[in-house]
């Protein structure tokens, strides 16, 4: 285990690699806070939209049965198994100006391309699916007895969820909102094609890659690594500690 471990986590000495003295801005001034402020800001947008609209299709799920469930979820992997530069394509191809839907939401100002709309629409494409499996999951661990008994004293759908479902999934619920950040923030394949610009942090880290090498690439690396890693690490030591004592 422990030559695993240090052979998994081996690519993390390329933090430390030789590559000259660190550049914070690239060959574009102002591009890292804008590339850290885009990412964080529209990932924010694009993990609330996930959520209110991935946890009752991840109830739904949850609590169907037979080839319904399999159906609908099926659907839902569709889009977690879609690769990422695919899934660029087909959103520029479905969404551009040239489609109707597309050029009556540019008719209305609504740009469906190198916008901040774009940006965190590609972005909820890329994630919700992961949302929603895994709140499903969680969900799906709630005894139904509990909420049956809370209906039955005459508690209303949306009190039981409140009262019952949701303190006992929490955790998971949790879990699912830290992989979607994770999937969110991380996009690339997809968001170059919709949304070059405004540059989130990766697409920021490949312009400063190709234009000014690896120096301007390590400080922004550094900030997407401490936004992208620790939600996710932190509350997945929580769940293990939470299992190992109950």
């Amino acid at each position: 285990m422990l030559a695993f471990t240090l052979v998994l986590l081996y690519p993390l000495l390329g933090l430390g690699a030789p590559v000259g003295a660190w550049q914070w801005d690239g060959s574009i001034p102002g591009s890292t806070v804008s590339a850290v402020r885009t990412s964080l800001l529209l990932t924010a947008l694009a993990l609330l939209i996930d959520v209110l609209l991935g946890t009752p299709v991840a109830w739904y799920l949850a609590r169907s049965a037979g080839h319904d469930r399999i159906v609908w979820e099926a659907a839902v992997l569709i889009s977690v198994l879609m690769p990422p530069l695919a899934l660029g394509i087909l959103l520029s191809l479905a969404f551009g100006p040239q489609s109707s839907l597309g050029g009556w939401l540019l008719r209305i100002g609504v740009p469906t391309s190198n916008s901040p709309a774009a940006f965190a629409a590609t972005q909820v494409y890329a994630s919700i699916g992961y949302y929603i499996l895994a709140a499903r999951a969680a969900l799906a661990a709630v005894p139904r007895d509990l909420e049956r008994t809370a209906a039955l004293l005459g508690s209303p759908p949306m009190q039981v969820f409140r009262r019952v479902t949701f303190p006992l999934a929490k955790l998971g619920l949790a879990a699912a909102l830290s992989l979607a950040w994770v999937r969110a923030l991380g996009e690339f394949g997809a968001v170059v094609v919709t949304a070059y610009y405004p540059s989130g942090m990766p697409v920021q880290i490949w312009v400063n890659l190709q234009d000014a090498g690896m120096p301007a690439v390590m400080p922004l690396l550094v900030v997407f690594l401490l936004t992208a890693l620790p939600l996710p690490w932190l509350i997945h030591l929580l769940a293990q500690n939470h299992t190992a004592n109950a």
